[in-house]
């Protein structure tokens, strides 16, 4: 019946009537386009014909669909996503994304148009920004946040300036780098990460998937730039310490690679951040209509390899010189994907090699502020929490550095004492991972001990948070700790703020401000009995920026162990007499360009070393290092403003 009465097209909009004319109700019994002359019609009369003829407006919606005559374009990829009166964002079809070039550009999920309109009405009622704000209200002193609601706001801020003037965005970053580097990256990008699917706006980055096997090789060429110096990818599954957020997890990358151009350098239109979609294991995502990734459970097993292997496959066929960072992989693929390609590809896992080189650097400073050389490493005690990826990546690290001051490998690795959920690790230990196999304690009665039970059996000299469970280092724990160490260094590594495993202020209150600082997320200095103690940040920022540069320019085919340790072991040189005096660790992040240019350095000193160093690169190293500084330097990316000419 409501089929009968649709309206007839006229020369008006797309539902048939004519703009500004009146438009004619229906009453009981009228026929369509009639007024209803009777005089006694009342407000539930008003009601149900409104209602009426929004069910008829909501079928023509629906049979016009798919009559709606096409917009014939001369535009594909980027230039429809950047277009407003084109672009659909996720909305777009599967078939439109094939034939426009968008495949690989957009989220795999395509959101409809109500949805979309959803999220916009319920951001337009209360935004982030406010809910952040009530929840900091009713939550005050009671728990450490994340991300504040300002944090939140200065986020926007940068984002939107990024979305329209990326040279502006990156003059702005540089010159404010110590402020805005926990902006757009940790401990914000946390937040950005798990808020991405409801935030979303313009898309950055590329996006492949499982369902998008046999077609990745063409796909990259959906993205628009000829050269690509550098790739972060991640597969969402354990982002930062905040467990599987899966496609939402490229926010990490596109944090990760603002820090690679602000901090070494690299061109922003040669950089990709890119998310490999499998699924989730987070079932809060399953469910959630507004979630952009695939909802269903993790691929795993050979389709998972095959997905991987495809990706790298297609990236490097055409970009065959990039250098590609794996980004917060699962501990049961990041080992396995590393040792796959890290032999015969320019690759690394900042997880597992950049934090061990930043916490192995961390270490040497340490021992400098005490007056100790990199050599009385030999001697320390450490006990660490965490057996995941970072965390056995960070004993791996360390362990090789000691050997490289004279210890066997089973000397050094007796100097660890290596926790995880179920307590101290020994060789009696069910199902023991290999990887963890050479840290485990050879004391079988100390399975499972506690942490407050080891620290007061070993009493360590180093105490190393890779847990991502906040609040570890109880005040018992760190008192302990301080009973019997002069000096401890005590560093907590895990982010966001609230995963670390103790706060600098509590480090500090429990060894009566003797602690040697450093963390993973950002805390201010600690004023003690009228001391100012240094917090170090324990920030991978030091170390990949630099150390991919270094492998990129010097076209060292790989990353090898002795290019890590040369950059683990020049940051301390930076450190000046003032930094030590404070306690301090790591050289004052203001001076990132500088750090990044002397890692780069370092590494190519290390490939050089190990024949590794190829193309300009090793013909300026044999000529003159002052050669070598200045072509690192040329080719660090500088924001300015060229004269733009159009060609016709």
């Amino acid at each position: 019946m409501l089929l009968a009465a649709r309206i007839e097209r006229g020369p008006g909009d797309s539902h048939g009537r004519v703009w500004g004319a009146p438009v004619a109700f229906r009453g009981a019994g009228a026929p369509r386009g009639v007024v209803s002359e009777s005089a006694d019609q009342d407000q539930a009369t008003v009601a149900r014909i409104a209602a009426q003829v929004e069910a008829e407006d909501r079928l023509d919606d629906e049979l016009d669909a798919g009559l709606r005559a096409p917009i014939v374009l001369r535009s594909r990829g980027m230039e429809v996503l950047h277009n407003p009166w084109l672009n659909k964002g996720t909305a777009f079809s599967a078939a439109e994304r094939e034939r426009l070039g968008l495949r690989g550009l957009l989220p795999t999920r395509q959101i409809s148009f109500e949805l979309q309109k959803d999220r916009i009405m319920r951001d337009y009622h209360e935004g982030e920004v406010a809910r952040i704000r009530k929840q900091e209200i009713l939550e005050k002193g009671k728990r450490r946040s994340d991300v504040t609601a300002e944090n939140i706001r200065k986020w926007k801020v940068l984002q939107e300036l990024q979305d329209r003037n990326e040279t502006l965005f990156y003059k702005v970053l540089m010159e404010n780098f110590v402020d805005m580097a926990p902006i757009v990256y940790t401990p914000t990008v946390g937040w950005a990460c798990r808020t991405y699917s409801k935030n979303f706006r313009r898309p950055r980055g590329m996006f492949f998937s499982a369902e998008d096997r046999g077609h990745m090789s063409s796909m990259i060429y959906n993205w628009p730039a000829e050269e690509v110096d550098a790739v972060v990818v991640t597969d969402g599954s354990r982002v930062l310490g905040l467990g599987d957020l899966g496609m939402q997890g490229l926010g990490i990358c596109i944090g990760k690679l603002d820090i690679y151009v602000a901090a070494a350098g690299f061109h922003p239109m040669r950089v990709l951040p890119c998310v490999i979609d499998v699924g989730t294991n987070n079932k809060a995502f399953w469910d959630d209509p507004f979630y952009m990734g695939i909802p269903r459970p993790r691929l795993e097993g050979k389709g998972y390899h095959e997905v991987i292997d495809e990706f790298l496959h297609a990236v490097l066929a055409r970009y065959p010189h990039a250098v590609v960072q794996f980004e917060d992989f699962q501990t049961s693929h990041a080992h396995s994907l590393l040792e796959r390609y890290r032999h015969k590809h320019l690759v690394f896992n900042d997880d597992i090699q950049g934090t061990a080189a930043t916490a192995l650097a961390g270490l040497v400073g340490g021992l400098k502020v005490k007056g100790l050389p990199p050599s009385a490493l030999v001697h320390e005690k450490i006990v660490l929490t965490g057996a995941g990826s970072a965390g056995i990546g960070v004993a791996t690290q360390i362990l090789k550095a000691m050997e490289k001051h004279g210890l066997k490998q089973e000397e050094a690795a007796r100097n660890f004492w290596i926790l995880d959920k179920d307590g101290l690790i020994t060789r009696a230990r069910p199902n023991l991972p290999s990887h963890v196999h050479l840290f485990a304690r050879p004391e079988a009665e100390t399975e499972g001990m506690s942490l407050l039970n080891v620290v007061k059996r070993v009493r360590p000299t180093s105490l190393m948070g890779l847990s991502t469970v906040g609040g570890l280092f109880t005040d018992e724990v760190l008192t302990e700790v301080g009973k019997h160490c002069e000096q401890p260094m005590i560093f907590p590594m895990s982010n966001p703020t609230s995963s670390s495993e103790c706060t600098a202020e509590s480090a500090q209150r429990c060894t009566q401000g003797r602690a040697i600082f450093a963390s993973g997320s950002p805390f201010q200095n600690v004023e003690l009995d009228g001391k100012i103690c240094a917090s170090s940040q324990a920030n991978n920022m030091y170390i990949f920026p630099g150390l991919a540069l270094g492998a990129f320019l010097g076209k060292t085919g790989v990353v090898s162990d002795g290019m890590l340790m040369a950059a683990s072991e020049a940051l301390s040189k930076l450190l000046t007499e003032e930094e030590l005096a404070k306690g301090s660790v790591y050289p004052d992040l203001k001076n990132i360009r500088r750090i990044s240019l002397f890692m780069a350095l370092s590494v190519m000193r290390a490939a050089h070393e190990e024949g590794r160093l190829s193309g300009k690169a090793l013909k300026l190293i044999e000529r003159s290092e002052g050669e070598l500084v200045a072509f690192i330097k040329e080719n660090m990316y500088s924001p300015h403003y060229n004269p733009l000419v159009f060609r016709p």
